[in-house]
């Protein structure tokens, strides 16, 4: 049976066996709870960041804490906004103290290199926020052996990897909630959870270049979705999937690990 690589499933001595090594890698899934629509469950975010932690942490002999699995406020632009059923969020101040307190706690306790993997669009900047908080109350400084790294797994798709996924052309980042990208992924990763016979096909959503507080909701559209899931498959899922673990991976361990230990990337 293949070894888990989740903290959760750590007891305390073999953690700190891990920690002795002065070499400790830490990835930290975070996601949100947040409407994605009639197909998609409400934990997308969380489960596909969680995913992508795991496949990386087998690449790298890396350990994946438990995720952060509320968010940042929905915005309509990115997310359908905050003002829709099923979302359920963290102030900025909330998640920041999160981030920050994370950070404190894994490098106080020894780990070498904390590496937030974020899956929900508004947790960017707080994320960020905590993170530079929390080095700058321990003291660490640029040129310290101990680092946090802070990313969102959609950066590291590629380009030829966008053209296999949308043959008739990518609509945009800024319209991919519930659509074509994040069903792939969960076809491939948890089809169980997917429920394509809701799926509703329909026009993209088409929202001004400014962010209008209180939002105007029907500017949303009615799916929730920003954009259709029409043309997602497990196929396409398994490609997305393998890239970027295999890209992320490489990047991680060019960055961060000295030997990197190369791993198959778990289906």
């Amino acid at each position: 049976m293949e070894k888990s690589v989740f903290l959760e499933d750590l007891d305390a001595f073999a953690y700190r066996e891990a920690l002795a090594s002065g070499e400790a890698i830490v990835l930290i899934p975070v996601g949100s709870l947040e409407q994605h629509g009639p197909h998609l469950p409400l934990g997308t975010d969380t489960i596909l960041s969680s995913y992508f932690a795991e496949g990386v942490a087998r690449r790298l002999g890396a350990m994946v804490a438990q995720p952060i699995a509320y968010g940042y406020k929905s915005q309509q632009k990115s997310g359908g906004g905050n003002h829709l059923p099923g979302t359920v969020s963290l102030d900025g101040a909330t998640l920041i103290g999160v981030a920050r307190n994370l950070v404190k706690s894994f490098l106080n306790q020894g780990v070498r290199h904390v590496v937030f993997i974020n899956g929900h669009f508004e947790n960017y900047q707080f994320l960020y926020e905590g993170i530079d908080l929390a080095l700058d109350e321990l003291g660490i400084a640029p040129g310290a052996k101990q680092s946090v790294l802070l990313l969102s797994y959609w950066d590291f798709v590629s380009q030829d990897t966008l053209t296999q996924v949308y043959p008739e052309g990518f609509p945009g980042w800024d319209i991919e909630h519930g659509g074509v990208l994040e069903t792939s992924l969960m076809l491939h990763l948890e089809p169980a959870r997917v429920a394509m016979g809701r799926l509703v096909d329909g026009p993209a959503a088409v929202l001004p270049r400014f962010d209008r507080l209180p939002v105007v909701p029907e500017r949303t559209p009615a799916t929730g979705c920003l954009s259709s899931a029409a043309g997602s498959s497990a196929a396409k899922g398994a490609v997305l999937y393998g890239q970027v673990v295999e890209d992320l991976a490489a990047d991680l361990a060019s960055e961060l690990v000295r030997e990197p230990t190369p791993a198959a990337v778990p289906a």
